[in-house]
């Protein structure tokens, strides 16, 4: 068990096996589509904890936040700032788009290939949508949006492994729950502790196993992917990534600035969640890790984290603002068109709304999601299932690697409270906290003040035998002077 974790743990090891990967995908690619059975066996272990923790987590994080002064302002700044963060990442990936141009100035060939793959999708890219979308159930216009949010049946949300279903059902047993007294949820509160720590260690053993997870998901992506489409979208991927880098370090620099630690150190305490949410297709199988890195090693308030975590992993889509973003601005030059200002603002502006509505989706159905985007521009999204869906496996380890940034960004500005709040600590007049004084001592330290402590109790024992002493003669001579005089006395009489 130890080895499997200093395994998992380890990045070296990680892309040794991402090697050993992709030879066998080039080499034996019969081998290498069989290999996508790990993948597959992984993630519906993972899903099986996953979503149980997700209740159990926004259950005992909406709890512990209700018992707060001011909840209700809390959670309005928790969703306010969650929209900022994913604007930020649509600004940014429009931004880009516009500076690095991809998709512009391909060559003549390039052109001709991507064009040729839009053309051979073409027929079944409406099928494939509706594929997408609602993983082979009618579609979704036949089926209303509110359905999958507000679910009838909690268990068949449960076993359908619909998120938002799930959540909400959390949100609303969480805020009846608050509402009891501690006398009557103590019972329930021992039960669901057990089953968040049971739910945990399932999870914690499941991703000891992630060396072979990215064994068979690159054996199988290079086995099925042309190595000329990698190509032909290098223009994309290389904007992509470079951005997902920029908005990552900048999210590490504002937890380092909220926790007061270094930077390695912010970095050294999230490389559990990291990893996982890097070699992982599923968002929720870093839950745990993540609530025990930004708690426990960083320090910020565990209800908060407890509560933004679960909610952050369904929702806060700011890889996915940022990838769609960035899509569309490819599309638009792929196609030759001139985009103006206001076409901009409306990229960034529905491609934050379309990372939010795909909350809840698999990593597949993130792409259909983009045709939301290129139809308020009127650009085919024929396009965008076929070209995207060959690289999506390559942008979704950088996708969630950015989500789960921002997501521990937004508890770390969460946790510093409210406004009003900060405002009040700051204050000239404000009562500081005592903080408690530390004494650390070395072993010559406490050798020296043994010493000094040996000389000042032998310094004090001669002092007092010198005392002694001469309060001894003091008392002598006066007897002897009155013995004299007695003495004398007698001798006259």
């Amino acid at each position: 068990m130890g080895f499997l974790s200093r395994l998992s743990a380890n990045p070296l090891a990680l892309l040794a096996c991402v090697v050993a990967g992709a030879l066998v995908g080039i080499f034996l690619p019969e081998l290498g589509t069989g290999a996508a059975v790990l993948s597959q066996l992984y993630l519906s272990v993972v899903s099986m904890a996953a979503l149980p923790l997700l209740l159990v987590a926004t259950f005992f994080g909406l709890r512990q936040t209700m018992a707060l002064p001011q909840p209700g302002l809390r959670v309005l700044m928790i969703a306010a700032l969650a929209v900022v963060l994913v604007v930020v990442c649509a600004a940014a990936g429009t931004l880009m788009g516009v500076v690095a141009a991809p998709g512009q100035n391909l060559s003549h060939d390039t052109r001709e290939y991507l064009g040729g793959m839009v053309q051979s999708a073409g027929g079944d890219a409406a099928s494939a949508e509706i594929t997408l979308m609602d993983r082979g159930e009618p579609p979704a216009r036949d089926k209303p949006f509110l359905s999958g949010v507000f679910p009838d049946n909690f268990f068949r949300a449960l076993a359908e492994g619909k998120s938002l279903g799930i959540l909400l059902c959390a949100i609303l047993f969480g805020l009846a729950f608050a509402a009891l007294s501690k006398t009557q949820n103590n019972p329930l509160t021992q039960v669901f502790e057990a089953i968040y720590r049971a739910l945990e260690i399932i999870i914690s053993r499941v991703n000891l196993f992630i060396p072979l997870l990215v064994f068979g998901v690159t054996a199988s992506f290079f086995a099925v992917t042309e190595p000329r489409t990698v190509a032909a979208m290098q223009s994309f991927l290389w904007s992509f990534m470079l951005m997902v880098l920029v908005l990552g370090a900048l999210a590490v620099g504002l937890i380092a600035r909220q926790s007061g630690l270094p930077v390695l150190a912010v970095l050294q305490a999230l490389k559990a969640p990291a990893l996982i949410s890097l070699t992982s297709a599923s968002t929720t199988a870093s839950i745990p890790d993540t609530i025990e890195a930004m708690s426990t090693r960083l320090g910020f308030s565990r209800g908060v984290v407890e509560l933004v975590t679960p909610i952050s992993s369904v929702f806060l889509r700011s890889g996915s603002a940022l990838y769609y973003a960035l899509l569309t601005v490819f599309v638009a030059n792929l196609y030759g068109r001139a985009l103006t200002p206001d076409q901009l603002a409306l990229i960034c502006a529905g491609s934050a709304v379309a990372a939010f509505a795909s909350a809840g989706s698999n990593s597949l159905a993130n792409v259909a999601y983009a045709s939301m985007v290129l139809a308020l521009l009127q650009l085919p999204a024929e396009a965008a299932l076929a070209l995207f869906l060959a690289i999506d496996l390559i942008c979704e380890a950088p996708r969630n690697w950015l989500t789960l940034m921002f997501s521990c960004a937004l508890m770390a500005l969460v946790s510093r409270g409210l406004p009003s709040e900060r405002q009040a600590a700051q204050e000239p007049g404000a009562a500081v906290a005592a903080l408690p004084v530390r004494f650390a001592f070395t072993r010559s330290d406490l050798m020296i003040a043994a010493a000094c402590s040996m000389a000042a109790a032998l310094l004090i024992v001669m002092l007092g035998i010198g005392v002694g002493l001469r309060r001894g003669e003091g008392a002598q001579a006066p007897g002897l002077s009155l013995g004299h005089v007695w003495t004398a006395e007698t001798t006259r009489t």
